[in-house]
């Protein structure tokens, strides 16, 4: 929806539509935090229409696939975290990422992080999901992280419907009047 074309590092400064650049597809490479915090600030007033039309930031979810996820765990983790929660599908962070180093600031109680991935991913390899995964429990989220057997850098319907069934556990119908 806001994805922007923009020149893309990987493709060689090609345009491509994507939420932020980057400088290489690794995780062991710098941010380009400029692009990221320009979109982070896009999608913060997104959110904060939302806020205005009465929805509670609390029963708010973000995510995404791949670097959609990426661009969620910015917005949520470094801008804002109190928001209900974050899924990432077939995603990472960069070792030395912004969202490590804003957390380990951080002493409140931050938004519940679902991941899966698949373990035949070739493009963002397993092990930086579980690498991310992991960092973000030592620095205080709560995750759950889970793997699909033989799945490509792609989506699965197994994999959408724990997705779903998370979604429902975290946001449950309110009962009527309970906004007020």
């Amino acid at each position: 929806m806001f994805v922007l074309n923009r020149p893309y590092t990987p493709l060689k400064g090609g345009i491509s539509n994507v939420w932020f650049d980057r400088f290489k597809i690794a995780n062991d490479c710098p941010e380009h935090l400029e692009s990221i915090d320009a979109m982070c600030q896009v999608l913060t007033g997104l959110i904060d229409e939302e806020v205005k039309s009465g929805i509670r930031k609390n029963r708010i979810l973000v995510g995404g696939f791949s670097m959609g996820g990426c661009m969620a765990m910015h917005l949520a983790y470094r801008n804002h975290q109190d928001l209900a929660g974050v899924f990432v599908l077939s995603s990472f962070l960069n070792k030395a990422s912004a969202v490590y180093q804003t957390l380990q600031k951080s002493d409140g109680v931050l938004p519940e992080l679902f991941q899966c991935h698949g373990t035949a991913d070739e493009l963002v390899f397993h092990s930086w999901g579980e690498e991310t995964n992991s960092m973000l429990k030592f620095l205080g989220v709560n995750t759950k992280f889970y793997s699909f057997p033989n799945l490509y850098h792609e989506l699965s319907k197994s994999e959408l419907e724990k997705l779903k069934s998370w979604i429902l556990t975290k946001l449950p119908r309110e009962v009527e009047g309970q906004n007020e």
